[in-house]
Protein backbone atom coordinates (compact mmCIF):
# COMPACT_ATOMS: atom_id res chain seq x y z
CA UNK A 1 0.00 0.00 0.00
CA UNK A 2 1.87 3.02 -1.22
CA UNK A 3 -0.02 6.63 -0.27
CA UNK A 4 -0.93 8.97 -3.39
CA UNK A 5 -0.54 12.77 -3.00
CA UNK A 6 -4.06 13.84 -4.20
CA UNK A 7 -4.06 17.79 -3.12
CA UNK A 8 -0.52 19.33 -2.47
CA UNK A 9 -2.15 21.91 0.01
CA UNK A 10 0.84 22.63 1.89
CA UNK A 11 -1.23 23.18 4.82
CA UNK A 12 0.65 24.46 8.13
CA UNK A 13 -2.19 21.88 9.86
CA UNK A 14 -3.65 19.92 7.65
CA UNK A 15 -6.24 17.77 10.54
CA UNK A 16 -9.78 16.44 11.01
CA UNK A 17 -10.50 14.53 7.41
CA UNK A 18 -14.28 13.45 7.26
CA UNK A 19 -16.10 11.26 4.43
CA UNK A 20 -18.98 12.54 2.94
CA UNK A 21 -20.60 9.55 1.11
CA UNK A 22 -23.53 10.78 -0.14
CA UNK A 23 -21.53 13.47 -2.54
CA UNK A 24 -17.97 11.52 -2.25
CA UNK A 25 -16.60 14.54 -0.82
CA UNK A 26 -13.25 14.94 1.85
CA UNK A 27 -14.02 17.79 3.76
CA UNK A 28 -10.61 18.79 5.88
CA UNK A 29 -9.48 21.50 8.28
CA UNK A 30 -6.34 23.90 8.50
CA UNK A 31 -6.24 24.64 11.98
CA UNK A 32 -3.32 27.16 11.61
CA UNK A 33 -4.85 28.87 8.42
CA UNK A 34 -8.29 28.74 9.85
CA UNK A 35 -9.61 27.35 6.84
CA UNK A 36 -12.27 24.44 5.92
CA UNK A 37 -12.09 22.79 2.50
CA UNK A 38 -13.69 20.53 0.38
CA UNK A 39 -10.96 18.43 -1.41
CA UNK A 40 -9.29 21.90 -2.65
CA UNK A 41 -12.04 24.25 -2.74
CA UNK A 42 -12.20 26.87 -0.08
CA UNK A 43 -15.59 26.24 2.37
CA UNK A 44 -14.59 28.85 4.60
CA UNK A 45 -11.88 31.31 5.90
CA UNK A 46 -12.44 31.08 9.28
CA UNK A 47 -11.55 33.86 12.47
CA UNK A 48 -10.07 31.78 15.32
CA UNK A 49 -8.18 28.69 15.09
CA UNK A 50 -10.75 25.22 14.05
CA UNK A 51 -10.17 21.95 15.36
CA UNK A 52 -12.36 19.30 13.87
CA UNK A 53 -15.75 19.42 12.52
CA UNK A 54 -18.38 16.93 10.82
CA UNK A 55 -21.83 16.44 8.70
CA UNK A 56 -24.83 17.07 10.14
CA UNK A 57 -27.91 15.20 9.11
CA UNK A 58 -29.64 18.24 7.41
CA UNK A 59 -26.28 18.58 5.02
CA UNK A 60 -24.52 21.59 7.19
CA UNK A 61 -21.46 20.78 9.34
CA UNK A 62 -20.99 21.28 12.84
CA UNK A 63 -17.30 22.41 13.61
CA UNK A 64 -15.45 23.39 16.78
CA UNK A 65 -13.42 26.86 17.09
CA UNK A 66 -11.82 27.89 20.09
CA UNK A 67 -14.15 26.84 23.12
CA UNK A 68 -17.06 26.91 20.71
CA UNK A 69 -19.16 24.42 18.68
CA UNK A 70 -20.47 26.12 15.74
CA UNK A 71 -22.84 25.42 12.68
CA UNK A 72 -22.00 26.19 8.83
CA UNK A 73 -25.07 26.00 6.60
CA UNK A 74 -23.18 25.00 3.24
CA UNK A 75 -25.42 26.89 0.54
CA UNK A 76 -25.43 30.37 1.94
CA UNK A 77 -22.33 30.27 4.49
CA UNK A 78 -24.24 31.66 7.62
CA UNK A 79 -22.58 30.47 10.63
CA UNK A 80 -24.52 30.20 14.10
CA UNK A 81 -23.51 29.52 18.01
CA UNK A 82 -24.45 26.15 19.12
CA UNK A 83 -22.61 25.85 22.67
CA UNK A 84 -19.74 26.75 24.03
CA UNK A 85 -17.39 25.38 26.77
CA UNK A 86 -16.12 27.35 29.95
CA UNK A 87 -12.11 26.52 28.82
CA UNK A 88 -8.81 28.75 30.23
CA UNK A 89 -8.34 31.55 27.52
CA UNK A 90 -5.06 28.88 26.95
CA UNK A 91 -7.60 26.38 25.90
CA UNK A 92 -8.19 25.61 21.96
CA UNK A 93 -10.88 22.74 20.83
CA UNK A 94 -9.21 20.18 18.53
CA UNK A 95 -9.73 16.59 17.41
CA UNK A 96 -13.55 15.60 17.39
CA UNK A 97 -16.21 13.50 15.39
CA UNK A 98 -19.14 11.97 15.60
CA UNK A 99 -20.72 9.05 17.67
CA UNK A 100 -22.78 5.88 16.01
CA UNK A 101 -25.95 7.72 17.27
CA UNK A 102 -24.90 11.52 16.42
CA UNK A 103 -23.52 12.61 19.35
CA UNK A 104 -20.97 14.98 19.10
CA UNK A 105 -17.29 14.03 20.73
CA UNK A 106 -14.40 16.14 21.14
CA UNK A 107 -11.66 17.44 23.17
CA UNK A 108 -9.41 20.15 24.48
CA UNK A 109 -6.00 21.03 24.79
CA UNK A 110 -3.43 23.89 25.77
CA UNK A 111 -2.42 25.83 22.79
CA UNK A 112 1.00 25.80 23.76
CA UNK A 113 0.98 21.73 24.28
CA UNK A 114 2.42 22.28 27.77
CA UNK A 115 -0.31 22.36 30.40
CA UNK A 116 -2.49 19.32 31.24
CA UNK A 117 -5.86 22.00 31.32
CA UNK A 118 -7.72 19.49 28.41
CA UNK A 119 -10.80 17.96 28.52
CA UNK A 120 -13.03 15.62 26.46
CA UNK A 121 -16.82 16.37 25.81
CA UNK A 122 -20.13 15.10 24.18
CA UNK A 123 -22.66 17.41 22.67
CA UNK A 124 -26.07 15.79 22.00
CA UNK A 125 -27.73 18.88 20.36
CA UNK A 126 -29.10 20.32 24.01
CA UNK A 127 -26.26 20.17 26.24
CA UNK A 128 -22.60 19.51 26.72
CA UNK A 129 -21.28 16.71 29.04
CA UNK A 130 -17.47 16.42 30.22
CA UNK A 131 -16.39 12.97 29.76
CA UNK A 132 -12.87 13.24 31.11
CA UNK A 133 -10.20 15.96 32.35
CA UNK A 134 -6.14 16.26 32.61
CA UNK A 135 -6.03 16.16 28.57
CA UNK A 136 -2.83 17.38 27.33
CA UNK A 137 -3.30 17.31 23.53
CA UNK A 138 -6.74 15.04 23.26
CA UNK A 139 -5.96 13.65 19.71
CA UNK A 140 -7.50 10.69 17.99
CA UNK A 141 -10.88 9.04 18.65
CA UNK A 142 -12.71 6.52 17.33
CA UNK A 143 -15.18 3.36 17.71
CA UNK A 144 -15.35 0.04 17.34
CA UNK A 145 -17.99 -1.94 14.70
CA UNK A 146 -20.46 -2.55 17.55
CA UNK A 147 -20.49 0.92 19.12
CA UNK A 148 -19.68 -0.16 22.74
CA UNK A 149 -15.92 0.51 22.92
CA UNK A 150 -14.49 3.72 22.55
CA UNK A 151 -10.91 4.20 21.77
CA UNK A 152 -9.28 7.71 22.64
CA UNK A 153 -5.29 9.13 22.36
CA UNK A 154 -4.13 11.74 24.55
CA UNK A 155 -0.88 12.20 22.23
CA UNK A 156 2.06 12.61 25.35
CA UNK A 157 1.20 9.74 26.56
CA UNK A 158 1.84 7.05 23.52
CA UNK A 159 -1.30 5.77 24.45
CA UNK A 160 -4.41 4.12 23.17
CA UNK A 161 -7.21 3.92 25.94
CA UNK A 162 -10.31 1.95 25.59
CA UNK A 163 -13.80 2.58 27.48
CA UNK A 164 -17.16 0.54 27.61
CA UNK A 165 -19.41 2.94 25.65
CA UNK A 166 -22.97 3.10 26.17
CA UNK A 167 -24.87 3.82 22.73
CA UNK A 168 -27.99 4.88 25.05
CA UNK A 169 -26.01 7.68 27.21
CA UNK A 170 -22.87 8.17 25.62
CA UNK A 171 -21.32 7.38 28.79
CA UNK A 172 -17.70 6.08 29.31
CA UNK A 173 -16.36 3.01 31.98
CA UNK A 174 -13.53 1.18 32.49
CA UNK A 175 -10.65 2.98 31.04
CA UNK A 176 -7.88 0.58 30.19
CA UNK A 177 -5.01 0.89 27.75
CA UNK A 178 -5.61 -1.20 24.52
CA UNK A 179 -2.04 -0.19 22.98
CA UNK A 180 1.26 1.60 23.86
CA UNK A 181 3.29 3.33 20.65
CA UNK A 182 7.15 2.88 21.35
CA UNK A 183 9.56 5.48 21.05
CA UNK A 184 10.69 6.44 17.99
CA UNK A 185 7.36 5.55 15.68
CA UNK A 186 6.23 8.89 16.39
CA UNK A 187 3.47 10.25 18.56
CA UNK A 188 0.07 8.59 17.91
CA UNK A 189 -2.08 11.62 16.54
CA UNK A 190 -5.55 11.23 14.71
CA UNK A 191 -7.40 7.92 14.57
CA UNK A 192 -10.29 6.02 12.69
CA UNK A 193 -11.25 2.41 12.35
CA UNK A 194 -12.08 -0.30 10.04
CA UNK A 195 -14.86 -2.85 10.16
CA UNK A 196 -13.11 -5.65 11.43
CA UNK A 197 -12.38 -3.82 14.22
CA UNK A 198 -8.70 -2.72 13.85
CA UNK A 199 -6.97 0.94 14.36
CA UNK A 200 -4.87 2.97 11.82
CA UNK A 201 -3.40 5.31 13.60
CA UNK A 202 -1.32 8.67 11.81
CA UNK A 203 2.01 8.75 13.49
CA UNK A 204 2.72 12.50 14.14
CA UNK A 205 7.06 12.98 13.33
CA UNK A 206 6.72 9.69 12.12
CA UNK A 207 6.20 9.45 8.55
CA UNK A 208 3.57 6.54 8.53
CA UNK A 209 0.38 5.44 9.57
CA UNK A 210 0.36 2.27 11.54
CA UNK A 211 -2.28 -0.27 11.90
CA UNK A 212 -2.99 -2.07 14.95
CA UNK A 213 -5.30 -4.62 16.54
CA UNK A 214 -6.82 -3.33 19.95
CA UNK A 215 -7.22 -6.49 21.48
CA UNK A 216 -3.97 -7.38 21.61
CA UNK A 217 -2.20 -4.28 21.50
CA UNK A 218 -0.03 -5.97 18.50
CA UNK A 219 1.64 -4.30 15.45
CA UNK A 220 -0.15 -4.99 12.62
CA UNK A 221 1.16 -2.74 9.50
CA UNK A 222 3.26 -0.10 9.16
CA UNK A 223 2.32 2.59 6.04
CA UNK A 224 5.34 5.03 4.77
CA UNK A 225 3.83 8.49 4.41
CA UNK A 226 5.80 10.68 2.22
CA UNK A 227 5.61 13.39 4.83
CA UNK A 228 7.07 14.02 8.44
CA UNK A 229 3.83 15.30 10.68
CA UNK A 230 1.52 12.48 9.40
CA UNK A 231 -2.05 14.15 11.42
CA UNK A 232 -4.84 12.48 10.91
CA UNK A 233 -6.78 9.80 8.68
CA UNK A 234 -10.40 8.70 7.81
CA UNK A 235 -11.81 5.90 5.21
CA UNK A 236 -13.74 6.76 2.22
CA UNK A 237 -14.42 5.95 -1.54
CA UNK A 238 -17.52 4.57 -2.89
CA UNK A 239 -15.93 0.95 -1.50
CA UNK A 240 -14.90 2.97 1.80
CA UNK A 241 -11.42 1.07 1.44
CA UNK A 242 -9.56 4.66 0.64
CA UNK A 243 -7.70 5.68 2.98
CA UNK A 244 -7.26 9.65 3.24
CA UNK A 245 -4.73 10.83 5.26
CA UNK A 246 -3.56 14.50 5.97
CA UNK A 247 -0.30 16.07 7.34
CA UNK A 248 1.42 19.23 8.43
CA UNK A 249 4.07 21.16 7.90
CA UNK A 250 4.42 23.49 10.64
CA UNK A 251 7.62 24.04 12.45
CA UNK A 252 9.44 21.81 9.75
CA UNK A 253 13.34 23.07 9.03
CA UNK A 254 14.25 23.75 5.90
CA UNK A 255 16.38 20.33 5.77
CA UNK A 256 13.17 18.66 6.46
CA UNK A 257 11.14 20.05 3.94
CA UNK A 258 13.87 19.36 1.77
CA UNK A 259 13.42 15.41 2.61
CA UNK A 260 9.47 15.90 2.64
CA UNK A 261 8.47 18.17 0.31
CA UNK A 262 5.07 16.86 0.59
CA UNK A 263 4.37 18.19 3.86
CA UNK A 264 1.15 19.46 4.30
CA UNK A 265 -0.77 17.26 1.87
CA UNK A 266 -3.34 15.49 1.33
CA UNK A 267 -2.65 11.69 0.44
CA UNK A 268 -4.78 8.49 -0.49
CA UNK A 269 -4.12 4.73 0.04
CA UNK A 270 -6.43 2.05 -1.25
CA UNK A 271 -6.37 -0.85 1.45
CA UNK A 272 -8.38 -4.31 1.65
CA UNK A 273 -10.01 -3.06 4.25
CA UNK A 274 -13.46 -1.75 4.44
CA UNK A 275 -13.59 1.27 7.38
CA UNK A 276 -16.03 2.40 9.45
CA UNK A 277 -18.66 4.71 8.37
CA UNK A 278 -18.46 8.54 9.03
CA UNK A 279 -21.52 9.40 11.22
CA UNK A 280 -23.40 12.41 11.36
CA UNK A 281 -24.44 14.86 13.77
CA UNK A 282 -28.35 15.10 14.90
Amino acid sequence: MKPELIFDAKAELAEGPTWDEKTQTLYWLDILGKRIHAGMDLVAQLDDFIGCLALRQDGNLIFGKRASLLDLNLSTSQQSVLASVSEVATNRINDGKCDPTGRFIFGTMDIAEEAASGFVYSFDGRQITRLMEGIRISNGLTWSPDGKTFYYIDTPTREVKAFDYDLGTGQIANQRIAIRVPDGMGWPDGMTSDMEGNLWIAMWGGAQVTRWNPNTGQLLEQIPVPALLTSSCIFGGKDRNELYITSARKALSDVELQKYPLSGGIFKVTTKFEGMPTFRFG
